[in-house]
Protein backbone atom coordinates (compact mmCIF):
# COMPACT_ATOMS: atom_id res chain seq x y z
CA UNK A 1 0.00 0.00 0.00
CA UNK A 2 1.56 3.57 -0.30
CA UNK A 3 2.00 5.71 1.67
CA UNK A 4 -0.47 8.97 1.68
CA UNK A 5 2.59 11.13 3.17
CA UNK A 6 4.47 10.04 0.34
CA UNK A 7 2.20 10.64 -2.50
CA UNK A 8 1.57 13.87 -1.15
CA UNK A 9 5.45 14.86 -0.89
CA UNK A 10 5.67 13.75 -4.44
CA UNK A 11 2.47 15.77 -5.73
CA UNK A 12 3.86 18.56 -4.22
CA UNK A 13 7.46 18.13 -5.93
CA UNK A 14 5.80 17.96 -8.99
CA UNK A 15 4.13 21.15 -9.14
CA UNK A 16 6.17 23.09 -7.44
CA UNK A 17 8.22 23.65 -10.57
CA UNK A 18 5.29 24.06 -12.45
CA UNK A 19 4.13 26.96 -10.32
CA UNK A 20 7.68 28.17 -10.78
CA UNK A 21 7.78 27.94 -14.75
CA UNK A 22 4.06 29.81 -14.70
CA UNK A 23 5.38 32.47 -12.33
CA UNK A 24 8.60 32.66 -14.66
CA UNK A 25 6.50 33.03 -17.86
CA UNK A 26 4.20 35.22 -16.28
CA UNK A 27 7.08 37.94 -16.27
CA UNK A 28 8.57 37.48 -19.44
CA UNK A 29 8.64 40.70 -21.69
CA UNK A 30 7.30 38.81 -24.87
CA UNK A 31 4.24 37.63 -22.83
CA UNK A 32 2.97 40.62 -22.42
CA UNK A 33 -0.30 42.04 -23.65
CA UNK A 34 0.05 45.02 -24.72
CA UNK A 35 -2.77 47.75 -24.14
CA UNK A 36 -5.46 48.93 -26.90
CA UNK A 37 -7.24 51.77 -26.53
CA UNK A 38 -6.58 55.56 -27.25
CA UNK A 39 -3.27 57.47 -25.43
CA UNK A 40 -3.98 59.29 -23.24
CA UNK A 41 -2.04 63.08 -23.24
CA UNK A 42 -0.41 63.94 -20.26
CA UNK A 43 0.26 67.71 -20.14
CA UNK A 44 3.50 69.03 -19.78
CA UNK A 45 2.49 72.27 -17.98
CA UNK A 46 0.16 73.16 -15.60
CA UNK A 47 -0.88 72.63 -12.53
CA UNK A 48 -0.98 68.67 -12.96
CA UNK A 49 2.39 68.61 -14.27
CA UNK A 50 4.19 70.93 -11.96
CA UNK A 51 4.34 73.55 -13.83
CA UNK A 52 3.15 77.33 -13.46
CA UNK A 53 -0.78 77.66 -13.60
CA UNK A 54 -2.43 79.67 -16.48
CA UNK A 55 -4.47 82.10 -14.22
CA UNK A 56 -1.68 83.54 -12.30
CA UNK A 57 -1.82 86.92 -11.01
CA UNK A 58 0.67 89.63 -12.60
CA UNK A 59 2.13 90.09 -8.73
CA UNK A 60 2.25 85.91 -8.35
CA UNK A 61 4.01 86.23 -11.56
CA UNK A 62 6.78 89.26 -10.49
CA UNK A 63 7.20 86.65 -7.07
CA UNK A 64 7.98 83.30 -9.23
CA UNK A 65 10.51 85.80 -11.55
CA UNK A 66 11.98 87.02 -8.49
CA UNK A 67 12.12 83.63 -6.84
CA UNK A 68 13.95 82.48 -10.06
CA UNK A 69 16.42 85.47 -10.32
CA UNK A 70 17.52 84.83 -6.60
CA UNK A 71 17.68 81.55 -7.19
CA UNK A 72 20.14 81.97 -10.11
CA UNK A 73 21.66 84.93 -8.23
CA UNK A 74 22.58 82.05 -5.48
CA UNK A 75 24.54 79.80 -8.50
CA UNK A 76 26.93 82.70 -9.21
CA UNK A 77 30.18 83.04 -8.48
CA UNK A 78 31.43 86.07 -5.66
CA UNK A 79 32.39 87.92 -8.73
CA UNK A 80 29.68 87.72 -11.20
CA UNK A 81 27.34 88.37 -8.42
CA UNK A 82 28.63 91.83 -8.08
CA UNK A 83 29.15 92.46 -12.09
CA UNK A 84 25.08 91.67 -11.77
CA UNK A 85 24.68 94.04 -9.08
CA UNK A 86 26.64 96.86 -10.93
CA UNK A 87 24.63 95.83 -14.30
CA UNK A 88 21.78 96.63 -12.48
CA UNK A 89 22.56 100.03 -10.55
CA UNK A 90 23.71 101.31 -13.98
CA UNK A 91 19.94 100.12 -15.69
CA UNK A 92 18.28 101.86 -12.88
CA UNK A 93 20.20 105.40 -12.79
CA UNK A 94 19.83 104.96 -17.04
CA UNK A 95 15.88 104.34 -16.06
CA UNK A 96 16.29 106.96 -13.44
CA UNK A 97 17.96 110.10 -16.02
CA UNK A 98 15.58 108.69 -18.35
CA UNK A 99 12.51 109.81 -16.42
CA UNK A 100 14.38 113.06 -15.67
CA UNK A 101 15.15 113.79 -19.44
CA UNK A 102 11.42 113.00 -20.22
CA UNK A 103 10.25 115.70 -17.37
CA UNK A 104 12.67 118.21 -18.48
CA UNK A 105 11.57 117.73 -21.84
CA UNK A 106 8.31 118.26 -20.88
CA UNK A 107 8.91 121.49 -18.95
CA UNK A 108 10.87 122.90 -22.14
CA UNK A 109 7.83 122.03 -24.37
CA UNK A 110 5.47 123.94 -21.71
CA UNK A 111 7.84 126.73 -21.25
CA UNK A 112 8.28 127.14 -25.35
CA UNK A 113 4.75 127.64 -26.09
CA UNK A 114 4.31 130.35 -23.54
CA UNK A 115 7.51 132.41 -24.97
CA UNK A 116 5.91 132.39 -28.21
CA UNK A 117 2.42 133.28 -27.25
CA UNK A 118 3.84 136.15 -25.20
CA UNK A 119 5.65 136.87 -27.97
CA UNK A 120 2.67 136.95 -30.51
CA UNK A 121 0.22 138.74 -28.06
CA UNK A 122 2.99 141.66 -27.42
CA UNK A 123 3.27 142.14 -31.33
CA UNK A 124 -0.87 142.73 -31.31
CA UNK A 125 -0.60 144.58 -28.18
CA UNK A 126 -0.46 148.39 -30.45
CA UNK A 127 -3.69 147.09 -32.70
CA UNK A 128 -5.47 146.22 -28.73
CA UNK A 129 -4.48 149.72 -27.57
CA UNK A 130 -6.24 151.14 -30.89
CA UNK A 131 -9.40 149.38 -29.80
CA UNK A 132 -9.30 150.63 -26.07
CA UNK A 133 -9.22 154.33 -27.76
CA UNK A 134 -11.39 153.71 -30.18
CA UNK A 135 -13.54 152.73 -27.64
CA UNK A 136 -12.60 155.70 -25.10
CA UNK A 137 -13.45 158.18 -28.04
CA UNK A 138 -16.95 156.35 -28.41
CA UNK A 139 -16.38 154.51 -31.69
CA UNK A 140 -17.36 150.91 -30.55
CA UNK A 141 -20.25 151.87 -29.23
CA UNK A 142 -22.00 150.32 -31.81
CA UNK A 143 -21.52 148.66 -36.09
CA UNK A 144 -18.95 145.99 -37.19
CA UNK A 145 -16.08 147.00 -35.79
CA UNK A 146 -18.12 146.50 -32.03
CA UNK A 147 -18.21 143.01 -32.81
CA UNK A 148 -14.47 142.43 -34.31
CA UNK A 149 -13.36 144.57 -30.62
CA UNK A 150 -15.29 141.56 -28.62
CA UNK A 151 -13.87 138.66 -30.87
CA UNK A 152 -10.46 140.49 -30.91
CA UNK A 153 -10.45 140.59 -26.82
CA UNK A 154 -12.08 137.17 -26.62
CA UNK A 155 -9.14 135.53 -27.95
CA UNK A 156 -7.15 137.44 -25.59
CA UNK A 157 -8.78 136.09 -22.83
CA UNK A 158 -8.28 132.55 -23.98
CA UNK A 159 -4.68 132.99 -22.81
CA UNK A 160 -5.75 134.82 -20.10
CA UNK A 161 -4.26 138.12 -20.93
CA UNK A 162 -4.96 140.53 -17.67
CA UNK A 163 -4.10 144.93 -17.73
CA UNK A 164 -2.26 145.71 -14.88
CA UNK A 165 -1.68 149.63 -14.05
CA UNK A 166 -4.89 151.35 -12.11
CA UNK A 167 -4.43 154.74 -11.03
CA UNK A 168 -4.11 155.31 -7.15
CA UNK A 169 -2.60 151.83 -6.28
CA UNK A 170 1.20 151.43 -5.23
CA UNK A 171 4.02 151.64 -7.62
CA UNK A 172 5.58 148.31 -8.01
CA UNK A 173 8.79 148.52 -11.02
CA UNK A 174 7.96 144.88 -11.50
CA UNK A 175 4.81 145.75 -13.03
CA UNK A 176 4.71 150.04 -13.52
CA UNK A 177 7.15 152.15 -15.96
CA UNK A 178 7.58 155.58 -14.11
CA UNK A 179 7.50 157.64 -17.32
CA UNK A 180 7.47 160.92 -14.90
CA UNK A 181 7.24 161.91 -11.46
CA UNK A 182 5.03 164.47 -9.75
CA UNK A 183 5.71 166.14 -6.33
CA UNK A 184 2.40 165.95 -4.56
CA UNK A 185 1.90 167.38 -1.57
CA UNK A 186 0.68 165.03 1.42
CA UNK A 187 2.38 161.66 -0.56
CA UNK A 188 3.56 159.61 1.94
CA UNK A 189 4.14 157.10 -0.72
CA UNK A 190 4.88 156.62 -4.26
CA UNK A 191 1.39 155.62 -6.19
CA UNK A 192 0.70 155.51 -9.49
CA UNK A 193 -1.60 159.21 -10.44
CA UNK A 194 -2.28 158.59 -13.86
CA UNK A 195 -1.73 155.42 -16.43
CA UNK A 196 -0.01 156.54 -19.85
CA UNK A 197 -0.46 153.25 -21.34
CA UNK A 198 -1.71 149.64 -19.56
CA UNK A 199 0.35 146.83 -19.32
CA UNK A 200 -0.94 143.59 -19.75
CA UNK A 201 0.29 139.81 -17.89
CA UNK A 202 0.09 136.61 -19.70
CA UNK A 203 -0.07 134.24 -16.48
CA UNK A 204 2.51 135.21 -14.02
CA UNK A 205 4.80 136.56 -17.46
CA UNK A 206 4.68 140.69 -17.50
CA UNK A 207 4.59 140.77 -21.41
CA UNK A 208 4.68 144.83 -21.27
CA UNK A 209 4.84 146.95 -17.76
CA UNK A 210 2.02 150.29 -17.66
CA UNK A 211 3.57 153.26 -18.49
CA UNK A 212 2.55 155.48 -15.49
CA UNK A 213 2.66 158.67 -13.79
CA UNK A 214 4.04 158.61 -10.04
CA UNK A 215 3.09 160.43 -7.37
CA UNK A 216 6.04 161.20 -4.84
CA UNK A 217 6.44 162.93 -1.74
CA UNK A 218 7.01 166.75 -1.87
Amino acid sequence: MADPNNDNGNVDDAQDPQVEGDATNATEPEDLIEAEGPDIEVPVDGPAAGGPADDLSPEDEALLADAASGIAEDRLSPSDRDLVAEMRTDMLRAQAELVNFRKRVERDRDANREVVIAEVVRALLPALDDLNRAEAHGDLTDGPMHVIAQKIRGGFDRFKLVQIGEKGESFDPNVHEAIVQLPTPGATSQTVADVVEPGYKLGDRVIRAAKVAVAVPA
